[in-house]
């Protein structure tokens, strides 16, 4: 993979019609609006324009924010913040909020800036809250995260010629803060269901695109090696999650998993064994979405 997709965020890109549209009436409006911190939103660059979400810019008449229109909101989100950096042992990146009254569905979106921010859209923080609630926002935040590690460490290991290898170690990211006891700490799968199914249901299958991000069961299969890799071991530096989430790589791709020992991390390749079978059909299709709701 092209060094420039190193550094994409969360899902593959589709239509601004497809998604599900948010109104001002789902907000919290007895709150004052956050302060408006530039005339102008800052474009993301070139090295994050290949990943973008939905599309590669912000509208010209979104503005950046402190807050979302809750402060219940904007404390979970930044308190998300810090425990997502805390769990890897690093300081939080500027966490800012996009909005457009004018054009609201321009804000479903998410962007990690290689210089270190993030900006996350009030459209998709509504959108993913009405439909699995907090959880799903602390997901999509944790993948953010997950290229800011990236960005930091030069990863992923593995290249390819689509953003594909960024995209699903991201929701593996994801995965494993999700589960984490040090993170967001919810000990069984299907807790963590909805925003599991928020994640795999914008995989794309446009494979030969430079911004293909993963079909929607290589996107669940890596979500859920995320989680397992959580459980084997909950102290992985970002590099060791890296090197552990493509030594099985190739079955989130294909069903082909490594079968040969995992010397480096023997741990977590003897709890992994277990599930190698289970991960292999959860890319194929043969253990249904509905069914990977319900994994343990």
């Amino acid at each position: 993979m092209k060094r420039n997709f190193n550094l994409c965020f969360l899902a593959g890109a589709i239509a601004v019609s497809s998604l599900t549209a948010c109104s001002d009436d789902k907000m919290d409006d007895t709150v004052q609006p956050q302060e408006n911190l530039s005339a102008k939103i800052e474009q993301p660059g070139d090295r994050e324009k290949v990943c973008s979400y939905v599309d590669n810019n912000w509208s010209s008449t979104a503005v950046l924010l402190t807050g979302l229109q809750s402060s219940a909101d904007t404390s979970f989100m930044n308190s998300q913040m810090t425990k997502i950096a805390g769990m890897w042992g690093r300081s939080n990146p500027t966490l800012r909020f996009v909005n457009d009254p004018s054009n609201y569905n321009s804000t479903y979106n998410a962007i990690s800036y290689s210089t270190g921010k993030i900006y996350y859209g009030y459209a998709i923080y509504y959108d993913a809250k009405a439909k699995g609630g907090d959880i799903v926002n602390a997901m999509i935040l944790a993948h953010e995260y997950g290229h800011q590690l990236q960005y930091i460490f030069g990863l992923p290991s593995v290249n390819e010629n689509t953003a594909r290898p960024n995209e699903l170690e991201a929701d593996g990211f994801a995965g494993y803060y999700l589960r984490n006891p040090n993170g967001y700490n919810k000990t069984t799968f299907s807790e963590i269901a909805a925003a599991y199914e928020f994640a795999q249901s914008i995989g794309d299958y446009q494979t030969s695109s430079p911004n293909h991000h993963g079909t929607p069961a290589q996107r669940r299969s890596a979500v859920r090696l995320g989680f397992l890799l959580a459980q084997a071991n909950s102290n992985l530096t970002a590099s060791s999650f890296d090197y552990n989430f493509f030594y099985y790589y190739q079955g989130v791709l294909n069903g082909t998993y490594k079968m040969a020992k995992n010397t480096v991390s023997p741990e977590v390749d003897a709890y992994m064994s277990q599930y190698i079978d289970e991960l292999r059909k959860i890319q194929t299709g043969e253990i249904s979405a509905e069914e990977f709701k319900h994994l343990k």
